[in-house]
């Protein structure tokens, strides 16, 4: 089981920045998956989550209305859209499979003017 993240990089606020999920080794259509971020000095916190079919999504507050995920289940890939990005947005941002616990190595997102 294997997950890549990409996409991360500088941003401006206000700016706006696509991360990808790769996924490999497992059944992609079968699995939920979510994306979490990591800001330093903080713990990891939940961004949010999205089915297996991708007809459920839930956000946390701190994205809901800026951010939104989808999938491509004949890609296996996961995607992250953010936009309206502030600077407590910088993390290192995760993907990972909540049911079978695995995560991926993460991809820096820093947002700065």
């Amino acid at each position: 089981v294997q997950l890549v993240e990409s996409g991360g990089g500088s941003v401006q606020p206000g700016g706006s920045l696509t991360l990808s999920c790769a996924g490999s080794g497992f059944n992609f259509d079968e699995f939920g998956l979510s994306w979490y971020r990591q800001a330093p000095g903080k713990e990891r916190e939940w961004v949010g989550l999205i089915y297996s079919t991708g007809d459920q999504i839930n956000y946390s507050d701190s994205v809901k209305g800026r951010f939104t995920i989808s999938r491509d289940n004949a890609k296996n890939m996961m995607y992250l859209q953010m936009n309206n990005l502030k600077p407590e947005d910088t993390a290192v941002y995760y993907c990972r499979i909540p049911t079978l616990g695995n995560w991926g190595r993460g991809t820096q997102v820093t947002v700065a003017s």
